[in-house]
């Protein structure tokens, strides 16, 4: 089920736009009226499966996408990845019951950038969607330790520019520490704004990196040979 655009209260400057994507009518419909009433946010799109979103949102181009990990049919992490081909410059923010980091952590490879837990309190949530067009997005220290992991596993044929640097490693460390923004900003001599930017970097070389593994992956299961230099 679509339902009908719903505008949030007028201000001054630019509301940002969401879109919903939850299966559960309870979750979806108080997610849309949190919008509706807080001033600064617009709900473009509510519906109740990845593929009603495929065809909509890219109609739409929502700023933010908040997305449920678990739909059925198409499944959220696979809804993410085609979304983010679609709309490379949307923000989509992974909703979920239980913190699966194996789940959360496929997702961002998709394209997320950042989750959050169904129980989170709904300022927590309008922060969060603020933050995320800033460069900011959860990242829990045992998600932390997987994107840190996926950096240190060779991949075949990937490019210079998804790897990480030195700066990015040290933000990854701490945030597998446990540490947060301001903490790691504090930590290294840097402001939150470069910390959250350093993020962003690390977020798009995730989905980067898994776009071109499964690119090989695919290239070498139908047989084909994936040369590592020109004319070999």
């Amino acid at each position: 089920m679509t339902m009908p655009l719903a505008s949030g209260h007028p201000k001054q400057g630019k509301a940002i736009t969401v879109a919903v994507v939850e299966d559960d009518a309870t979750t979806r419909n108080s997610l849309v009226e949190l919008l509706r009433r807080t001033r600064g946010f617009r709900c473009v799109y509510a519906g109740a499966s990845g593929e009603d979103a495929l065809a909509q949102l890219p109609k739409l181009q929502p700023e933010v996408v908040l997305m449920d990990i678990h739909l059925p049919g198409m499944s959220g992490v696979e809804c993410a990845g085609r979304l983010k081909d679609l709309l490379p410059e949307t923000q989509i923010l992974m909703l979920t019951v239980f913190e699966d980091s194996e789940t959360i952590f496929n997702a961002l490879q998709a394209g997320a950038s950042g989750y959050l837990l169904k129980r989170t309190e709904p300022l927590e949530v309008l922060k969060a969607i603020e933050d995320i067009l800033q460069g900011g997005a959860p990242l829990s220290s045992q998600i932390a330790r997987k994107v840190i992991q996926a950096f240190r596993t060779p991949r075949p044929n990937a490019p210079p520019d998804t790897r990480l640097t030195r700066r990015e490693e040290e933000i990854l460390a701490c945030l597998s520490e446990g540490y947060a923004d301001k903490e790691i900003a504090d930590h290294l001599g840097i402001t939150i704004p470069t910390v959250r930017t350093h993020l962003t970097h690390i977020y798009k070389k995730l989905h980067v990196q898994s776009r071109t593994e499964a690119v090989v992956k695919s290239a070498l299961g139908r047989g084909r040979v994936v040369p590592t230099k020109p004319g070999v």
